[in-house]
C-alpha cells in the first residue's frame, strides 16, 4: 500500500510539472517586428555585445539537443551555430549589419503584456584570506560533501529539466539545510576562503560572485558553484516588513549600511533568507554566469531560462537609476533565483565597490525586450 501511494505521488508530481511546462509555453507570445522598431539600435556600439555573443557561441557548441536548453522560447541549435560561424568571420565594425542580416527581432509578450521588471547586479568585492584568524573568520563555503543534486530529466527525457537539491537522511532525499541551520551548525564542506565580514559574504551570495582582495594585495575571483535549493527571500523585503527600513531605503547600498550598523540584528534578519550559495574559485577573465562563460559588463543579462534560452540575443529597452535610458544589445548568459517570468531581466554592471553597488542595488525599472532569433538556413 505504501509503495502504491509513493508511485501515485510521483505520478501526480510529474503531471503537475508537465502542466506547468505547458502553461509557461502558452503564457509567452512572440510578435515579429522590423529592426526600425528597436529604439536606439542604430546608435548602439556593438563591440562588447559581439564579444559576449562569441563567448556564448563556445558554450552552445559544447551542448546537445535540437534546441538551446529547455526554454519555452525555442532557438534551433544549428541555426544559432551557423550564425556563430558567420559572426566569427565578421569584423567588429560590420557586426551590426551582420545582426540585421542574420537575425529577426520579435517582441516578447508575457501573459498579455510586453512590459516587465528589470533590476541589476554586479560583482562584489570582499576582503578574504586562505587562512582563518581573528580577522578572517567567516567561511566562504564550497559545495558541501553531502549535497545531492537531482535533475528529473536525467531519469526520464520526457520530464521537465527540474533540478532538486537535498541531502540523504537514511534512505530518503530531504531538503538541504537552511541558511539559519548552516550558520548555527556549520557544514561538512570545503572552505575556499575566510572573509572578514559576514555582511559582505551575504551580499556576495545575493550577487552570485565577487572579487576577493587577499592580505598581500593580490586578488582572486569567487564564482557561483551551487545552492542549497531553498527559496530566496530578499533582505529588503524582510527589513521593510518589520519597519526597519523605509520604502525609499530598500536598495542594496542602504541595506548593506544598515546591516553593518546593526550587527546585533543583522544575523537574525539575514537568516530569514533560507537560500544559501556555495562558491568556487573563478575564472580570471571575469565572473562566470550560468551559461558557463565569463560575463561581459553592460552586455550580459540574467534571465528566466524557463522562458528565454541562455545564449539568446536580446534588445533591451529600460531605464537606469536616475531615469537614464538604457537601450542596448544584450546576451542572455546568467540566471537568478529572483528572476522569474518571460519579460524579466537582471542587468550586469561589472565589478566594483560600494559605488557600483549603489547603482546596481537601486535599479528597479519597467521595460521591455525583443529577442533576436537566428534566421533558419535557407530563409
Amino acid at each position: 500500500m505504501m509503495l502504491k501511494r509513493l508511485v501515485t505521488l510521483v505520478f501526480v508530481l510529474v503531471l503537475a510539472a508537465c502542466s506547468k511546462e505547458e502553461a509557461k509555453k502558452s503564457d509567452v507570445e512572440l510578435k515579429e517586428v522590423d529592426f526600425s522598431v528597436l529604439q536606439g539600435f542604430e546608435v548602439d556600439d556593438f563591440s562588447l555585445a559581439r564579444t559576449a555573443l562569441l563567448r556564448s557561441c563556445e558554450a552552445v557548441a559544447k551542448g546537445k539537443g535540437e534546441f538551446l536548453g529547455h526554454s519555452a522560447i525555442k532557438i534551433n541549435r544549428q541555426d544559432y551555430l551557423l550564425a556563430c560561424a558567420k559572426a566569427r568571420q565578421t569584423p567588429p565594425a560590420q557586426f551590426k549589419e551582420f545582426v540585421k542580416n542574420n537575425f529577426t527581432p520579435y517582441q516578447v509578450t508575457y501573459k498579455g503584456s510586453s512590459e516587465g521588471k528589470f533590476t541589476s547586479y554586479y560583482e562584489a568585492e570582499i576582503n578574504a584570506s586562505y587562512t582563518k584568524d581573528d580577522v578572517y573568520k567567516y567561511p566562504v563555503y564550497g559545495i558541501p560533501n553531502d549535497l545531492i543534486e537531482v535533475n528529473l530529466k536525467d531519469f526520464d527525457a520526457s520530464l521537465p529539466a527540474k533540478k532538486i537539491i537535498g541531502r540523504k537522511q537514511g534512505n530518503k532525499l530531504i531538503p538541504y539545510y537552511t541558511r539559519a541551520e548552516i550558520n548555527k551548525h556549520g557544514l561538512k564542506a570545503p572552505v575556499i576562503l575566510w572573509a572578514d565580514c559576514a555582511v559582505d559574504v551575504f551580499v556576495m551570495q545575493i550577487q552570485g560572485s565577487a572579487v576577493a582582495k587577499l592580505p598581500d594585495g593580490s586578488k582572486v575571483r569567487i564564482a557561483f558553484a551551487s545552492s542549497n535549493g531553498r527559496p530566496f527571500k530578499g533582505i529588503g523585503s524582510i527589513l521593510l516588513e518589520k519597519g526597519l527600513l523605509q520604502a525609499g531605503q530598500a536598495n542594496m547600498g542602504s541595506i548593506k549600511k544598515w546591516l553593518k550598523a546593526n550587527p546585533d540584528k543583522a544575523f537574525a534578519n539575514m537568516d530569514e533568507n533560507d537560500r544559501y550559495i556555495f562558491h568556487r574559485l573563478g575564472n580570471p577573465e571575469g565572473p562566470v554566469g550560468a551559461q558557463g562563460v565569463p560575463l561581459t559588463a553592460g552586455r550580459s543579462l540574467a534571465v528566466d531560462k524557463d522562458y528565454v534560452p541562455l545564449g539568446a540575443l536580446l534588445w533591451l529597452e529600460t531605464t537606469l537609476p536616475g531615469n537614464k535610458p538604457l537601450k542596448k544589445l544584450m546576451v542572455a548568459q546568467d540566471i537568478g533565483s529572483a528572476i522569474k517570468g518571460a519579460v524579466r531581466g537582471d542587468y550586469f554592471w561589472g565589478s566594483g565597490g560600494d559605488d557600483v553597488l549603489s547603482l546596481a542595488g537601486s535599479m528597479n525599472s519597467k521595460g521591455t525586450y525583443y529577442i533576436l532569433l537566428p534566421q533558419h538556413e535557407g530563409k
